[in-house]
């Protein structure tokens, strides 16, 4: 059975209009910038190949070449979409550079040149698909495993609307026509398969970003940019995990912003919400950028820190001295911000709550021996199901109310 050439082609580019439609509609309806670039590289594909095959034969040579052009205009928007899917800004002057530099090329005589307008031609689509890949490679390379066909997209892409003309000149028989090679339906149909196996990977890809997002946004406290309770347990355990495997200790803290109601009912809630994004801001620039450190409600904060409980005791000093000092004023008077610490250590392994409940009672002994201090926990904790137990309260006679108590 024999299939019409111009049939295949003509269906392959309605098939491209409808997927770039859909992809612009897409676009628009969920507000994706990346999705409408694709469409708009679609549009224009399906078109120069619709109208390649409508009035190829009733054009001339120089038009008929300068239609191609089209498609290394839509081999530059699939590079723009790449940078646009990372959240970088098309390179205007460089997406109609391809199609510039083909434009330049086929009006140079003589014909002997064609050979050579092929091999820019192909150049100019390779030179795309690096850039794109290059673009998408970025991302890729920390999840390949998962996404690794999504590099397959730029490459293919440029190279199947460049086929028509490679294949068209360079494979044909000589004194044969580019609609009688016994290739050309093979390459119709897959053609057509292409397009829509490409807006797949397409959605995949977007999808896979907006999964992550709306992930990475659950995981957020809105007002202090921190991890919340949700996200600071699940980052926690990967850390936990980790240093376990070999042997290390980690400490939880646990700050509690000190006469914090006071402050609202004073201020106002809007001052309140001033002040714990301030001690968010506090914690992240004091500890280390290995430690982690998270809201988990109210005015209760947390950080983990891969070290040891001394070590972890030094650092929320650190926190406790740079808010004692951050002078934050409300209603043109000046607003005290101390916070009282927790810590607590256990052996490797020890579950995040098993920490946090330990950090928790050496925090509440903190506020009973008069706020603003860092306070540690006298035992590692063993299980959740423990008792919380009685915090140390350390022999250091002559030490100020806000500094740690250590043994003497």
């Amino acid at each position: 059975m024999s299939l019409d050439i111009s049939t295949l082609y003509l269906v392959a580019a309605l098939v491209g209009v409808m997927l770039g439609v859909m992809l612009l509609f897409f676009g628009r309806q969920q507000k994706i910038p990346t999705l409408n670039w694709w469409g708009a590289a679609y549009l224009l594909g399906a078109i120069s190949i619709g109208v390649w095959t409508v009035a190829g034969p009733l054009l001339r040579d120089t038009v008929a070449l300068a239609l191609n052009a089209v498609g290394f205009v839509a081999c530059g928007m699939v590079w723009s979409a790449a940078r646009v899917f990372h959240g970088r800004k098309p390179n205007w002057l460089a997406l109609p550079l391809g199609a510039a530099v083909w434009l330049i090329i086929i009006v140079c005589p003589p014909d002997e040149s064609s050979t050579m307008r092929l091999t820019i031609g192909a150049g100019i689509v390779a030179a795309y698909a690096v850039l794109t890949a290059n673009e998408l490679w970025s991302e890729q390379r920390k999840a390949m495993r998962k996404r690794w066909p999504a590099l397959l997209v730029p490459i293919l892409h440029g190279f199947v609307l460049m086929l028509p003309i490679l294949l068209g000149y360079m494979l044909r028989a000589d004194g044969s026509s580019f609609r009688s090679a016994k290739w050309v339906p093979i390459f119709a149909f897959e053609l057509v398969l292409y397009a829509v196996g490409t807006v797949f990977v397409i959605f995949m890809l977007v999808s896979d970003r907006t999964v992550k997002a709306h992930k990475a946004a659950a995981s957020i406290d809105p007002l202090t940019g921190m991890l919340n309770r949700r996200g600071f347990a699940e980052a926690t355990a990967r850390v936990i995990e980790r240093e376990a495997s070999t042997g290390r200790l980690v400490t939880a803290l646990v700050f509690d912003i000190d006469h914090f109601k006071s402050i609202n009912d004073r201020f106002g809630h809007a001052a309140g919400d001033e002040i714990l994004k301030l001690f968010a801001i506090v914690v992240t620039n004091t500890l280390r950028t290995t430690d982690l450190s998270g809201r988990i409600g109210g005015e209760e904060f947390a950080a983990l820190l891969p070290c040891s409980i001394e070590e972890a005791a030094v650092a929320a000093e650190r926190v406790r001295e740079a808010f004692a000092v951050s002078g934050i004023t409300a209603e043109d008077a000046p607003v005290e911000t101390t916070v009282s610490i927790g810590a607590a250590s256990g052996p490797p392994g020890t579950e995040l709550e098993v920490l946090l409940a330990a950090a928790d009672t050496a925090l509440y002994q903190a506020k009973r021996g008069g706020r603003n201090r860092v306070q540690v926990a006298e035992e590692e904790p063993l299980s959740p199901e423990q008792d919380r137990r009685r915090p140390a309260v350390w022999p250091a006679p002559a030490v100020r109310q806000s500094s740690v108590m250590w043994p003497v």
